[in-house]
């Protein structure tokens, strides 16, 4: 065997090796998704909280559950920020988690 052909991987051998580091590669990235949606659980749980919060103080003080153009500004920011089609359907979704029925 010659200099050049000894120093070579053989194609078996990076075939081994590339799925344990794409399966470690893709592990590693699944975890961070883990990771961010239990944050973002927790984050939309302390959203429907604060929106509760106003919602009672609101219907306490005589006013309506639900503040539409408040509802409107949020929908222009997720749209904004987000892109139209794809903001605007995350922040409805959004917006119906933590409207509530005023009795939760």
């Amino acid at each position: 065997m010659t200099t050049t052909q000894s120093s070579r991987t053989s194609p078996t051998a990076a075939a081994t090796a590339a799925p344990d580091t794409a399966t470690a590669r893709i592990a590693g990235a699944r975890q961070r998704i883990d990771d961010l949606d239990a944050r973002i659980v927790a984050l939309i749980k302390e959203r429907m909280s604060a929106s509760d919060e106003i919602q009672q103080i609101r219907i306490t003080d005589g006013g309506r559950r639900v503040d539409l153009a408040r509802e409107m500004d949020i929908l222009r920011h997720y749209g904004d920020a987000l892109g139209r089609e794809r903001g605007t359907r995350l922040a409805m979704t959004l917006l119906e988690l933590c409207r509530g029925t005023g009795g939760r």
